[in-house]
């Protein structure tokens, strides 16, 4: 079962942080996306440094190891 956060919810953190900016009317379904997106992506990342360092649980430490690289590729 996958459930997403409120759309209002996302709106209202996005105009709550930036005021100025006039988004089209699905842009916050494509940030929330790109946020989904971007967890899955540290998950794996995390997961293959766990096994490599032979751990069967994922650490804050492995989140850490590998976030920079991870914020480097997602930046495009």
């Amino acid at each position: 079962m996958v459930r997403s956060v409120p759309r209002n919810t996302v709106k209202s953190a996005i105009k709550k942080r930036l005021p100025e900016l006039r988004l089209d009317a699905d842009m916050d379904l494509l940030i929330y996306l790109n946020c989904v997106l971007f967890l899955q992506r540290l998950a794996t990342e995390a997961r293959s440094k766990a096994t490599e360092d032979r751990s069967p649980v994922i650490k804050p430490a492995h989140v850490r190891a590998v976030a920079k690289v991870v914020l480097k590729k997602s930046r495009g």
